[in-house]
């Protein structure tokens, strides 16, 4: 299932993180393992964010996906989602 993960980075941990040098390696490791479809990288409210849209085959893939995110304090949410080609298909169905 197409989802997206949407990370909000605490600004003292990153901090840490990018002074350290290690930001860039935890990057690197979670698009190595998602291979996502897309990545962005932004600010929001005052913090790092990313957001990445990947394939879940698995609910038993939460952990691996979350747990880097939450060692660097991040707050995380998954939802699934749904291009256009998917919308379509799906109110297609609906047979209206």
């Amino acid at each position: 299932m197409r989802m997206l993960l949407t990370a909000r980075l605490d600004t003292t941990t990153s901090n840490e993180a990018v002074t350290e040098g290690t930001m860039s390696k935890m990057v690197q490791e979670m698009v190595e393992q998602l291979r996502p479809e897309t990545a962005y990288f932004t600010a929001e409210e005052g913090d790092r964010c990313c957001y990445m849209v990947f394939d879940m085959k698995d609910s038993s893939q939460m952990p691996p996906v979350c747990e880097p995110f939450f060692h660097a304090g991040a707050k995380l949410s998954l939802r699934p989602v749904m291009t256009i080609d998917d919308l379509q298909t799906g109110l297609a169905s609906l047979g209206r």
